[in-house]
């Protein structure tokens, strides 16, 4: 019979999923246990959210802070965990300060809606970055104090990375929880998980592992918030996770995503035996070469600073034809690129160099095939 879902040979250098190297694949192909019933699996999620803890925590020279932080890892696509924050944050009427320069910045705000919170929106143009003078001034402006803020660090539409310390400053002044959407910075760049309550990254960024897992490091003053928050679902709920997999109790909210979690903790082993001060050194050398490269081709980077540019994703300025750019570069070359999202999606062009695709040989693949299209 015909090989319907047969994929064929190309280049991915999209900013997520990412490309899966072979020591991940090839733990995908192991047998895989029964993730309600045998403790095999139990010790191995356990293993693994002590990895991802470390790999949260980890500043520039690679060192981690684990203290006072659990790891929860959600069966669910990364846009899971920043719903199930606001479910287990956000009880109905609490005011949320929703700081955003950016489409998924933007997002948390619906979320806060759905979830009967009272959103409050603070923007900066979406090639700017967030500052603690703007923060501070929307909190002292307000007419009644936010119990949580939630933003951004890497946007990846538009390959914005955010300085998050300053902010996170002003909000712990404030005693405000945060929420921090990394999904497409953690593992590719420090993240400041020192100061962040709930930090949410995912399995298919800079992991370069299967899609489907999402993953929240959570400080214990935020667990004494979910604590108090009546959820009104099951999935989204983060309360269970605390104690879930603990060696006395052993059990999961749901059948768990057994071959994803064997595939991530891969993931995480190549990540620590590399270093992360080590892979962090990767991301900024190969998103430095590949501005170098897009420089010399006329493209220029959409953030308005060079220092906003994303270790992780380089999103291009290519107005009005960035989808036609796509298409070419896929059918003449097999390289496939992402656009931007919502009113970018015909205006950016963006490469992915996150994971196991940061490296230079091919960013150098890609920006030759760009420059053959765009001669």
């Amino acid at each position: 019979m015909p090989n319907d879902c047969h994929v064929p040979e190309r280049l991915r250098m999209t900013p997520g999923p990412t490309e899966i190297p072979p020591a991940v694949r090839e733990r995908l192909a192991e047998p895989v246990p029964n993730p309600d019933l045998e403790p095999e699996f139990f010790e191995c999620y356990r293993a693994l959210a002590e990895k991802l803890t470390r790999i949260h925590t980890a500043d520039s020279d690679g060192i981690t802070a684990t203290d006072g932080r659990d790891t929860a890892i959600l069966a669910g696509e990364g846009i899971l965990g920043l719903e199930a924050a606001i479910d287990s944050l956000v009880s109905p009427g609490d005011r949320v300060l929703c700081l955003s320069n950016g489409r998924y910045g933007d997002g948390f705000a619906d979320f806060v809606t759905q979830y009967d919170g009272d959103p409050v929106t603070c923007s900066v143009p979406w090639d700017e970055t967030l500052d603690r003078d703007t923060v501070e001034a929307a909190i002292e402006d307000a007419d009644e104090p936010f119990d949580v803020a939630t933003m951004v660090h890497c946007e990846t539409p538009t390959g914005t990375l955010n300085d998050l310390r300053p902010v996170l400053d002003v909000l712990n002044e404030h005693g405000i929880i945060s929420v921090v959407d990394a999904v497409s910075s953690l593992g590719g760049t420090p993240v400041p998980t020192d100061r962040i309550d709930v930090c949410l990254g995912a399995s298919q960024k800079c992991f370069s592992a299967p899609p489907g897992l999402s993953t929240a490091t959570i400080s214990e003053r935020a667990w004494e918030r979910i604590e108090t928050v009546e959820n009104r679902a099951h999935y989204t709920n983060l309360t269970p996770w605390r104690t879930a997999a603990d060696e006395d109790e052993e059990w999961f909210p749901y059948t768990h995503m057994a071959a994803n979690i064997r595939a991530l903790d891969a993931a995480a082993d190549q990540i620590l035996e590399e270093g992360p001060a080590q892979v962090f050194e990767r991301h900024r050398e190969v998103a430095a070469h590949c501005r170098d490269r897009a420089a010399d081709l006329g493209l220029e980077p959409y953030p308005t600073a060079t220092e906003d540019c994303s270790p992780t994703v380089t999103a291009l300025e290519y107005d009005g034809s960035a989808t036609e750019l796509q298409n070419t570069l896929l059918e003449e070359h097999d390289i496939v690129l992402a656009t931007g999202l919502g009113g970018l999606e015909d205006d950016i062009i963006r490469v992915g160099h996150m994971g196991h695709n940061a490296q230079r040989e091919l960013v150098d693949e890609t920006m030759d095939a760009l420059a053959t299209v765009l001669e």
